[in-house]
């Protein structure tokens, strides 16, 4: 479906755009990568930034095992370090419904960040249930559940270097 190659040269364009935006900052940028799905995304997309940067994380499930989303979104681990008055992105392998996003973004606001965007690799708006507000995006892609790069299916498939549809 995404070639490893394509993705790596969006990833790269992703990097310059993001450090283009954060250019004049002068802390570094808390990227906030949503495990485990943007774990490979974040790495490739920290490594194509100009800028500093620092990684906090947060686990957030919806999914389970399943192939569509459960609609009840888990947080099980949340940022460790100070957001108050930072700059922060948060880095999400897939923005489908928009729950999940929607639940850590209210949790992210309530430390009084200075700014707060959102980076995803993939979108796929057909299955959005709620409105999203996506900064920087790698793919627009249909409807149909995708494994590789970071993206699972019931814990499988994550180091397949491109994207794949699944059935």
């Amino acid at each position: 479906m995404i070639s490893a190659r394509r993705i790596a040269r969006r990833v790269r364009e992703l990097g310059q755009e993001i450090s283009s935006v954060y250019a004049d900052l002068d802390q570094p940028l808390v990227l906030i990568v949503i495990l485990k799905g943007a774990a490979v995304f974040a790495a490739d997309l920290l490594r194509s930034l100009s800028i500093p940067a620092e990684l906090e994380f947060v686990r957030a499930s919806s999914y389970g095992s399943a192939t569509t989303s459960s609609g009840k979104v888990k947080l099980a681990h949340l940022v460790e370090g100070p957001l108050t008055g930072r700059h922060l992105l948060l880095v999400e392998d897939i923005v489908d419904s928009g729950r999940t996003i929607n639940v850590i973004n209210e949790e992210l606001m309530s430390n009084h960040p200075a700014s707060l965007r959102l980076a995803t690799l993939l979108d796929r708006p057909a299955r959005r249930e709620v409105p999203v507000e996506i900064h920087f995006t790698g793919f627009t892609i249909p409807d149909r559940f995708v494994i590789g790069y970071g993206l699972d299916y019931a814990g499988l498939y994550r180091e397949l270097p491109g994207i794949y549809s699944l059935g």
